[in-house]
């Protein structure tokens, strides 16, 4: 079940606040209603929305809602949890048979390991279960990588936008230079256009894109312990191999964290 992340909006607000904080050290509270500029926030907005509404079809755009909603929720995936399921499966099918699994299969949460556990018990050959099971793994990857261009393609053009805006302001100041009273709006305008378009992409879309990347394989990776699992339910494995077998992805993903955070120390 998917859970509310709370690390998303804490990052945005503290993101925020390190910015408005830097600005209210600088020259105090009142200062920082001068980074409010309508102008600048719809030449970026605005643009933005329009290269997007260019670039994806209706379909695509649909899915914004969506896409925001799942950088906003986390699924925690027990992999131990995942593997003992697997296990008394196995267990069962070794001393009823297959077809006793067929029973109580409705109990199991998770529509993935329902659909392998049936097509075993239907007497599927396992080349052909991890086929099919295969194909709906790569069709999610092609619906998250959706979602994901949605992001990446707003991270690019929100800064890009932002430049747009500065070389506008850019060409009003230059306008009307013979009038002083202009000159600071305009400015306003040129610079707070690229800070809006920076923001925007720096702190939200890029890094929303790069969360539903991790999340994206996150789910891959515990797709491919199902395949596996069902696999050795249907071919009649040893629980206790079985068991063994799978917990080499908990070893490999724990493998692979260790790792990380050996190259971080490294660096540091």
């Amino acid at each position: 079940m998917k859970k509310f992340d709370i690390l998303t909006p804490v990052g945005v607000v503290v993101g925020i606040t390190a910015l408005l904080f830097a600005v209210f050290t600088n020259e105090g509270l009142g200062m920082v209603v001068f980074f409010i500029q309508i102008t600048a926030f719809l030449i970026v907005f605005g643009g933005l929305t329009a290269a997007l509404l260019i670039n994806f079809s209706t379909d695509d755009i649909k899915l914004l809602p969506r896409v925001l909603k799942e950088s906003f929720q986390h699924e925690n995936h027990d992999l131990k949890s995942l593997i003992d399921t697997f296990v008394d499966l196995s267990t069962k099918a070794r001393r009823e048979g297959l077809l006793a699994l067929e029973a109580g299969i409705e109990e199991v949460e998770d529509p993935f390991i329902r659909k392998g556990v049936m097509l075993a018990v239907d007497g599927i050959e396992p080349d052909i279960i991890k086929d099919i099971m295969m194909a709906e793994v790569v069709a999610m990857e092609e619906r998250h990588k959706k979602g994901q261009a949605l992001m990446q393609k707003a991270g690019e053009y929100a800064p890009a936008w932002g430049m747009i805006g500065t070389l506008i302001g850019l060409v009003l100041m230059l306008q009307n230079l013979d009038d002083p009273e202009t000159l600071g709006p305009n400015m306003a305008v040129a610079l707070l256009t690229t800070l809006y378009g920076s923001v925007l992409a720096n702190l939200l879309f890029i890094p929303m894109a790069s969360k539903l990347e991790i999340r994206t394989e996150e789910e891959v990776f515990v797709k491919q312990v199902v395949i596996e699992g069902v696999i050795g339910v249907q071919s009649g494995q040893n629980p206790k191999i079985l068991e063994e077998k799978l917990s080499a992805f908990i070893r490999q993903e724990n493998r692979g964290n260790d790792e990380e955070a050996e190259e971080f120390t490294n660096e540091a």
